[in-house]
């Protein structure tokens, strides 16, 4: 199985959870309950982790590592909240030779909790929401759309528009700094998030918690996936698996201080020059890791 109930048990009885990337070609003719993934789905149900959280941001140093231009670039600070545990992901499924499904169900009460998820983290930003769906074709997303404009009115202070997925696509790459907080279903946060990790220069950078109700453990996990073409090699970016751990202490651990000194080392090492090959430099995983871990400790500026 790809997790045990040993396992799930002793994550439940955690404050948090630190995961590593899954995944290998090894495994990719495995029927579907046997596959890395699985385990990882299974383990966010067990938790309750429902909302995803994954900040983007272009960071000043890695302006010139994006294959955007600056112009389009410089600013932007998205905050995408991704719905974890509803939608075709985790819908009754039917796979065959010759025909295959994936239901898709959302149901009021699990679009009410992640979009509060939304809104309460608009307040502490730039207030604004943006909830993407695609309502002009399926139900679940008109379901979601009219459940959005519900919670909105609970939040007065934030402004709420309603974007159809493709289009949230294309603003992405074209306008991104429109984009403060971006509510999403399962499906749609999965790909959007990935394509927004271009903006600050590779997946390599985004870090993410998947939170349930309060007093349950938090995971934190990178976004990217387990890149075996590179296992062994000390080349992999350390910058997202890093930042994950800065979000497991500001959302479980209760350490802001801790987060913010995780924070202001990744910063000065990427001012530094402290880049992997996916991001146009030479350091190796080790090289990054040190330096981060110096700088945090320091506190502030290059020591």
């Amino acid at each position: 199985m790809p997790v045990s109930d040993e396992t799930l048990e002793r994550a439940k009885a955690s404050d948090a959870v630190l995961l590593g990337a899954v995944g290998d070609p090894e495994f990719d003719r495995n029927p579907g309950h046997l596959r890395p993934e699985k385990g990882l789905l299974a383990l966010r149900h067990s938790l309750g982790a429902f909302a995803n959280l994954r900040p983007v941001a272009a960071l000043p140093a890695l302006l010139s590592a994006s294959t955007l231009k600056e112009e389009v670039l410089k600013g932007v600070d998205i905050l995408i909240i991704r719905e974890l545990t509803g939608g075709a992901y985790f819908g009754e499924k039917e796979e065959g030779e010759e025909r295959a499904s994936d239901l898709s169900v959302y149901t009021r009460e699990e679009v009410e909790r992640v979009a509060r998820v939304a809104f309460e983290a608009a307040e502490g930003r730039r207030g604004r929401v943006t909830s993407v769906d695609k309502a002009n074709v399926m139900a679940t997303s008109r379901l979601w759309r009219s459940v959005v404009d519900d919670v909105a009115g609970e939040y007065p202070g934030v402004a709420l528009d309603h974007v159809l997925v493709d289009a949230a696509a294309m603003f992405l790459i074209r306008d991104p700094r429109r984009f403060d907080v971006l509510l999403t279903e399962n499906l749609f946060g999965d790909i959007l998030s990935d394509e927004a990790a271009m903006l600050p220069g590779s997946m390599g950078m985004l870090p993410s918690a998947s939170l349930g109700l309060p007093g349950t453990p938090g995971i934190f996990e990178p976004v990217h996936g387990s890149a075996p073409d590179i296992a062994g090699r000390g080349v992999a970016n350390p910058y997202a698996t890093i930042l994950s751990c800065a979000m497991m202490f500001r959302h479980s651990l209760g350490r802001p201080d801790v987060a913010g000194a995780i924070e202001r080392g990744v910063s000065v090492s990427l001012e530094a020059g402290f880049r992997t090959a996916d991001l146009g430099g030479s350091h190796t995983t080790e090289d990054v890791t040190r330096a981060v871990s110096r700088w945090a400790a320091a506190g502030e500026g290059v020591a």
